[in-house]
């Protein structure tokens, strides 16, 4: 039954990232954060042609690391030795993407919650705007705005999601309280280092 309830795995997989985030100078490892991840893929996958930039074809990147790097301040560090961080391709980029992926996630589902109808286009359009059109070029840009026309409904998603609208309120809910820590967590391995996120 859990393997068709794709809402709960991601907010179950981000309350046990979250509890690591939590604990002082807890180490995260690329495995449990990239299986994480994972997770959400699913759900842009849901949202259609929109986000077919986001379905986070970097985390296969994260996963494939977490065979030979274990923890992620690990990986970052070796990227920084190497002077690849912001090289294409390279695994701290792919984890700054990533990073994105889960906020758009965050607003989005925060929007969900705020707002009244069937309709996600208006929070769809306020999590891209604040997460990744500011990093997109003209042309992704109106991709995406064409795309906001076609995205499914709220009752659609809910059903490709296989829950009901309490269910996935409480999911979503789940998943913004426990995605906070986690990001800030990955904020931290940029900030601290100096590497900053504009980028």
């Amino acid at each position: 039954m859990e393997g068709d309830k794709p809402l709960r795995r991601i907010a179950a997989s981000f309350e046990e990232l979250a509890a690591v985030a939590k604990q002082p100078g807890a180490v995260m490892e690329v495995g449990s954060f990239s299986r994480a991840c994972s997770n959400v893929s699913v759900l842009f996958g849901c949202l259609g042609i929109a986000f077919k930039f986001a379905e986070m074809d970097y985390v296969d990147d994260l996963l494939e690391a977490s065979k030979s790097i274990s923890k992620l301040p690990e990986m970052v560090e070796l990227d920084i030795q190497k002077g690849t961080v912001r090289q294409a391709g390279s695994h701290t980029r792919n984890l700054l993407r990533v990073k994105r992926g889960i906020d758009m996630v965050k607003i989005l589902f925060e929007q969900i919650l705020v707002t009244e109808g069937n309709s996600l286009k208006d929070a769809a359009s306020k999590a891209y705007a604040q997460v990744f059109a500011p990093h997109h070029g003209w042309a992704i840009r109106k991709a995406v705005a064409a795309g906001m026309y076609v995205l499914p409904t709220k009752s659609q998603l809910l059903n490709k999601l296989n829950e009901d609208e309490s269910s996935a309120k409480v999911q979503m809910q789940n998943f913004v309280r426990a995605s906070g820590p986690v990001i800030l967590y990955v904020e931290d391995l940029f900030t601290s280092r100096n590497l900053g996120m504009d980028w």
